[in-house]
């Protein structure tokens, strides 16, 4: 079992809408390149991709021309929850195990965060797309240290500093 912690990740796990235009730019200059008989070694190197994209490109706009090398927006399947969905999911995450009927321990699981999922917007996930969601919302799972509650820092402290010196 894990605790889940939220962490913000830069770009959400995937291209920016920015990324994928700088992307498309770059394959459309190197249909142009193509179009002027420019050799792939050439286009790659000035590019600084790798052969085998510029391979790969050719392909397509020897097929399809430029538009075959247009973007085709955001990888992946649609979330089935909507934005507002995903901040109240967040927000019961951030509530705590205990809020939700969970009261022997303070760990979010998996299979926890599917059952809420259900009992709050009546969809049913995977565990792994469970682990996907999270991830598309900044949570990221974290194994807990295992101390016992009854741990004294400063006894221990004092301990190092004192009686360990001796016993060396």
């Amino acid at each position: 079992m894990a605790y889940l912690v939220r962490v913000r990740y830069p770009d959400g796990g995937g291209l920016t809408a920015e990324g994928r235009v700088r992307r498309e730019a770059v394959r459309l200059q190197a249909a142009a390149l193509l179009s002027q008989g420019v050799s792939v070694s050439e286009i790659a190197g000035r590019l600084r991709v790798s052969h085998n994209a510029v391979y790969v490109w050719r392909r397509r706009w020897l097929a399809d021309g430029a538009a075959g090398l247009a973007s085709k927006g955001p990888s992946g399947s649609a979330c089935r929850l909507t934005g507002q969905q995903l901040d109240q999911l967040a927000a019961a995450l951030e509530e705590g195990p205990a809020a939700h009927g969970w009261a022997e321990d303070q760990r979010w699981t998996l299979a926890r965060v599917a059952e809420l999922i259900v009992r709050l917007f009546r969809q049913r996930y995977t565990l792994r797309g469970v682990s996907l969601l999270l991830h598309r919302i900044g949570f990221s799972p974290q194994v807990p240290k295992h101390r016992p509650v009854e741990r004294d820092e400063a006894a221990i402290a004092t301990w190092r500093r004192e009686v360990w010196p001796q016993a060396k």
